[in-house]
């Protein structure tokens, strides 16, 4: 069975492919990845015990550079589901206008079953395996699903430990710790960037953000960070949800609190005593003027689309709406923001800190923030002119323009070895 998050991106590509009228020569091209890379590890615990672990990496283009994508650790990661978030951080990067192509990897094993020092033993056991696999021209991870700051630290390391040097030569991974090399502003730019894009979409619609009632589904990273700002901006979160309980509270739930609960909490909103309880499934049917869905693929379906009362969605996640509910939301006028616009703030941001740490410069928090805004807010316009022009959704309009970019780079090179 094909995963639903890469049938996802077959479907938005092969719609766009049709749209642009791709020759075969250049539809096969573009649409297969480029090389798919499966092993297995076997780490050796710190209880002694051993585990056993399928990694993967898959680079779906490097037409217009090297790909780029995080590390996604679950119990339940496939080859296919890398496929597709790899053939989604092609279309991203495209669209987003910075010089890399898609990738992704994947560790299959559950993070909360390790302890920290387990982790770093998977992670650089995943990073030996995988050692001809990444590097600054080849393939740049990240952080994503189940690994963080800490795990792209200690790929660096294991990087440079393994070639003798105290650093590595050229950006190996993004999202490290500030003192390794990171750059400020990283773990919030995907949620940063959701807000201003949502901000031009309320500017477009004509829409105040003050006042403006929001549901979130899900609050790590990118759910809690941009709940923080759209506070900041005047507007009312009136409903959470996660793995673990679903909340809402129509006057408002104190973000800054719901944040200190659920790091007291083991991350989850569950037990949070100023909101009513419902389940997480019910996010879906709040009535709300925005819906950000930032928690996994395939969330919004044929099952619960037609409950939902946003008049925008701004998706966080990655294909977290499948074909069939899209063609709803696009029957019921629903103002989508597609993901591969939507949170495209992070791997921008990523982009900042690779040319940071190939260059040996240092960015402040501040240049980082007005650079990511302004390319947020540049991209969000030329995919709404481009949708209104030809009459598009936006997700069509966004797609039709990463594809583009994707078919030109492929031109440029030329068709011969």
């Amino acid at each position: 069975m094909v995963n639903e998050i890469l049938q996802t991106a077959q479907h938005h590509f092969e719609e766009s492919a049709r749209r642009l009228n791709l020759k075969n020569n250049i539809y096969d091209r573009i649409l297969w990845p480029k090389e798919r890379i499966e092993r297995n590890i076997n780490p050796i615990l710190p209880d002694g015990s051993v585990v056993h672990c399928k990694t993967f990496i898959v680079r779906h283009s490097d037409t217009l550079g090297p790909a780029k994508g995080g590390i996604r650790m679950t119990s339940s990661v496939s080859m296919d589901e890398v496929t597709g978030l790899a053939m989604e951080m092609t279309w991203k990067t495209a669209l987003i206008g910075i010089p890399f192509g898609g990738g992704k990897a994947g560790i299959c094993c559950d993070p909360q079953l390790l302890s920290p020092d387990g982790q770093e033993i998977v992670i650089r056991s995943f990073t030996r395996g995988m050692l001809r696999h990444i590097g600054p021209e080849i393939y740049i991870p990240a952080p994503d699903m189940g690994t963080n700051e800490s795990d792209m630290g200690h790929i660096r390391d294991c990087i440079a430990y393994s070639s003798g040097i105290a650093i590595t030569r050229g950006c190996y991974v993004t999202g490290k710790p500030l003192i390794l090399g990171g750059i400020p502003g990283r773990r919030e730019a995907t949620g940063k960037g959701v807000v201003y894009t949502l901000l031009g979409a309320c500017e477009k619609l004509g829409m105040d953000i003050k006042g403006l009632r929001v549901a979130l589904q899900g609050f790590g990273n990118v759910g809690s960070v941009a709940a923080q700002e759209l506070a900041r901006q005047g507007a009312k979160i009136i409903a959470v949800a996660d793995i673990s309980a679903g909340l809402v509270n129509e006057s408002g739930i104190n973000v800054e609190a719901l944040l200190e609960h659920t790091c007291q909490n083991k991350g989850q909103v569950e037990g949070f005593p100023d909101a009513q309880v419902m389940e997480g499934a019910d996010i879906f049917q709040v009535d709300c003027d925005v819906l950000i869905p930032a928690a996994g693929g395939s969330q919004i379906t044929h099952t619960n689309v037609n409950k939902i009362k946003a008049r925008i969605i701004a998706e966080g996640a990655n294909a977290p709406t499948t074909p069939q509910a899209d063609e709803v939301l696009n029957d019921k006028n629903i103002f989508v923001i597609p993901d591969i616009l939507c949170n495209a703030g992070g791997v921008f941001v990523s982009y900042l800190e690779y040319t940071q740490e190939t260059q040996r410069e240092q960015m402040t928090l501040s240049m980082v923030e007005q650079r990511l805004m302004q390319r947020m807010q540049e991209r969000f316009n030329e995919v709404y002119n481009y949708a209104k022009d030809r009459t598009l959704t936006m997700r069509r309009a966004a797609m039709d323009l990463a594809v583009s970019r994707v078919v030109q780079g492929v031109r440029s090179r030329g068709f011969r070895p």
